[in-house]
């Protein structure tokens, strides 16, 4: 359905710090830049960070939620602690299972941007 997820970002530079430490504990390789982009790319889609192209400043959306799946439990606690050592806020409930189903833990990047870390089990 999707081709690609683009969040906007205030410092291009601190961003893709950020999403280097957070992906990167999910086995993606580094951003690759474009222009005022960063690129990161999966087997199962592409997520990227941008300054605006219409100059205006990088907000957050409010409502939105951008989701990173995992592999374990263990994993979205590693991506979690990662994304807080490079200027990431912890938000919501504490990493932890919600129901049988699914491991989540939340996070705000350093420009806002609400992430969620997520492992389903297998048994759903």
């Amino acid at each position: 359905m999707f081709s690609h997820v683009m969040l906007g970002v205030g410092d291009l530079e601190r961003g893709k710090r950020f999403y280097d430490a957070l992906l990167g504990q999910l086995g993606i390789a580094p951003g690759i830049a474009n222009r005022n982009r960063f690129f990161y790319r999966s087997p199962t889609g592409t997520f990227a960070i941008s300054t605006p192209i219409n100059g205006e400043p990088a907000t957050a959306g409010n409502g939105a939620t951008t989701g990173f799946l995992a592999q374990s439990p263990e994993q979205v606690n590693a991506a979690h602690a990662a994304g807080l050592a490079a200027g990431g806020v912890t938000i919501e409930e504490p990493p932890g299972w919600r129901g049988d189903a699914m491991y989540l833990a939340y996070l705000r990047d350093p420009d806002g941007n609400k992430i969620c870390l997520a492992y389903r089990s297998p048994k759903h």
